[in-house]
């Protein structure tokens, strides 16, 4: 797709938008990590991202849609909240400038008739009322995802919760007094619900629906009303 076609125009608008924030210092360039002494982060994150290789990606029109440059904004804020302790100043910052982000995001997509991906980047965009458009799943649907929730490990159940945390916070309700989160699958967006199921549905397969163990601050894995 033309770079010079307005929803191009826009994206490129936002990235830059985002970059110039005084609290996107440490998201402009790549982790330095041998300078930080942070020697497990290459084991740890496997596909490092940041505000400034989107930007030459987007200028170069490296990317297909503008879906698959917001995924890659998104995996910033991922990679930050995957390496860094919850709670931590970092993480706090991720999750802030994540959420800030996809409402700014929704936003330009509402006023350029952009249709919400379907799945990950590779799903590309649509025009509006194309096959780009996520369809809301039926209630087999939800009740099978709330149940595969119970047959995924705590790490994966952890990447779960992060990734709505990030796409779909509405879905997610927290009990800091008791340290839980719960998955109310009904609040989940349509695009959201895509991806979460299809990453639940390899490690359901990859573990033979062997059942996971519970992860801390997370009790109650979903509810479904």
């Amino acid at each position: 797709m033309s770079s010079s076609a307005p929803e191009w125009q826009a994206m490129s608008k936002l990235v830059s938008q985002v970059y110039a924030k005084a609290d996107a210092e440490p998201f402009r360039e790549p982790v330095d990590w041998k300078a930080l002494g942070l020697f497990d982060y290459p084991q740890v994150i496997k596909k490092p991202m940041d505000l400034g290789l989107i930007k030459k990606k987007l200028h170069e029109n490296k990317y297909k849609s503008i879906h698959d440059a917001a995924d890659d904004v998104r995996l910033i804020w991922k990679n930050c909240m995957t390496y860094n302790a919850d709670g931590s100043d970092f993480y706090n910052l991720a999750q802030t400038m994540a959420k800030k982000f996809e409402e700014k995001f929704e936003k330009l997509c509402a006023q350029n008739e952009v249709a919400a991906a379907a799945g990950g980047g590779d799903g590309g965009a649509a025009a509006s009322g194309g096959s780009g458009v996520a369809e809301e799943p039926t209630i087999e649907e939800k009740r099978a995802f709330a149940k595969s929730l119970y047959k995924i490990g705590k790490d994966d159940l952890g990447k779960v919760i992060m990734d709505l945390d990030v796409k779909c916070p509405k879905a997610l309700i927290k009990n800091s007094a008791e340290d839980e989160v719960e998955i109310n699958v009904d609040l989940i967006s349509p695009a959201a619900f895509a991806e979460v199921r299809e990453f639940v549905n390899e490690k359901v397969a990859e573990a033979g629906g062997a059942a996971g163990g519970k992860k801390k601050k997370t009790a109650k894995r979903a509810r479904n009303q």
